[in-house]
């Protein structure tokens, strides 16, 4: 694996670790009332990291079958153009000035919070996982990304699935790093989950505009390593 494609991949990981399932829930449930409970916590993020590994990996193998013959074709000028198109786009996007719907009474945000927090046994809780996994994975640009950059790379079968079991560790870590935290230092990491848990609430949509400007970023940025010419003209 090239040093290019690690760091890609790891800051994709990264910015898939603070979407809605991976963080903002494991932060309500830290916020629970009463004794931080970690083996509930656990059950949630190995529930999506498992979940998201085995839609990784049914990419993985379909996309990969489906798109053999393909790969010389997304390796073609057109094609290639069409991606820094398709990044500068996104990128452009996200920069677009957007604007917060008001929900009267209580909204999305807080019926999820009341779920993770009410209580629910491990079933519960699986489901409430599964849940939030499938609401997401439709958009969850990164990780798809991170599949596409996989299917391109020149790795061998093994190396891309070892890959992707890590890509979905790094996922969680952030709240596995929390949670640990939250155990040691309970005085100290409450108020900053108190603040992270309000900021999320408060800015979702800005949070969702730098996703896709970074996924954007990313797909500009590796469109343009493959056009020479383009490297020439800047050089």
């Amino acid at each position: 694996m090239t040093f290019a494609l690690a760091a890609t991949l790891l800051v994709l990981a990264l910015v898939d670790s603070t979407s809605f399932g991976t963080l903002l829930i494991p932060v309500w449930l830290l916020l629970a009332p009463g004794r931080v409970r970690a083996g509930r916590v656990l059950l949630f993020l190995g529930t999506v990291a498992a979940f998201y590994l085995l839609v990784g990996l049914a990419l993985l193998l379909g996309l990969g079958a489906a798109l053999a013959g393909l790969v010389d074709l997304l390796e073609t000028p057109w094609a290639v153009r069409a991606q820094l198109a398709l990044g500068i786009g996104m990128l452009v996007l996200s920069l677009l000035p957007g604007r917060r719907r008001q929900d009267s009474g209580p909204g999305r945000l807080t019926r999820w919070r009341e779920r993770a927090t009410g209580g629910a046994g491990a079933g519960g809780l699986v489901a409430l996982a599964l849940t939030a996994a499938l609401v997401e994975v439709a958009t969850m640009l990164p990780y798809l990304g991170a599949i596409g950059l996989l299917l391109t790379s020149d790795l061998a079968p093994w190396a891309r699935v070892t890959t992707l079991a890590g890509y979905c560790l790094v996922m969680v870590l952030p709240a596995l790093v929390l949670l640990a935290a939250r155990v040691l230092a309970h005085r100290f990491v409450q108020p900053v989950l108190e603040r992270l848990s309000r900021s999320f609430e408060r800015t979702g949509p800005e949070l969702t505009a730098w996703v896709v400007g970074i996924v954007g970023f990313l797909l500009a940025r590796d469109a343009v390593a493959r056009m020479p010419e383009l490297l020439d003209l800047l050089g």
